[in-house]
């Protein structure tokens, strides 16, 4: 028998330090996203420039915060925002955002419909409609196998 099959220092490598698929978690500064600037998107709702509201709302998500005070906050900033558009203009304003901005829109969407409120699930359900034709279902697949949240 040979001197090497006896010796136990393999046990010590760690095997795993060299496997590709090893899953290791991001940290991208999250911390200090604080989501999108409320006073902006009062303004601009205020204004009627309800086209920039949404450009403005969805440009500084808070994907990567563990905080789940910003979250909310920019969960009911952009319901405030969707709820102002009139029924007609909603397949307008999805048809403005590019796709990563659909597949963000889709986030708060299924957010919204996580905690419901007065009158949301009406206003998100059309609000989903017109992003599903914008988006199709991979906007969906996306959306739901997503790590990152908002």
């Amino acid at each position: 028998m040979s001197k090497n099959t006896v010796s136990d220092r393999f046990r010590k490598v760690d095997v795993d330090e060299y496997d590709e698929n090893k899953f290791v978690d991001e940290e991208d500064g999250g911390e200090n996203q604080l989501g999108p600037d409320e006073g902006e998107v009062d303004s601009l709702i205020r204004q009627g420039n309800l086209m920039g509201a949404l450009q403005a709302v969805l440009k500084n998500p808070p994907i990567n915060t563990k905080n789940q005070n910003v979250k909310d906050r920019a969960e009911g900033l952009v319901l405030k925002v969707l709820s102002s558009f009139k029924s007609g203009d909603i397949e307008k304003a999805v048809q403005s955002l590019d796709k990563n901005g659909v597949d963000l829109l889709m986030k708060y969407i299924y957010k919204g419909f996580e905690k419901p409120s007065e009158n949301s699930s009406a206003v998100l359900l059309q609000w989903h409609e017109k992003a599903l034709c914008a988006g199709g279902v991979g906007s969906i697949v996306r959306v739901l196998t997503a790590r990152k949240t908002v």
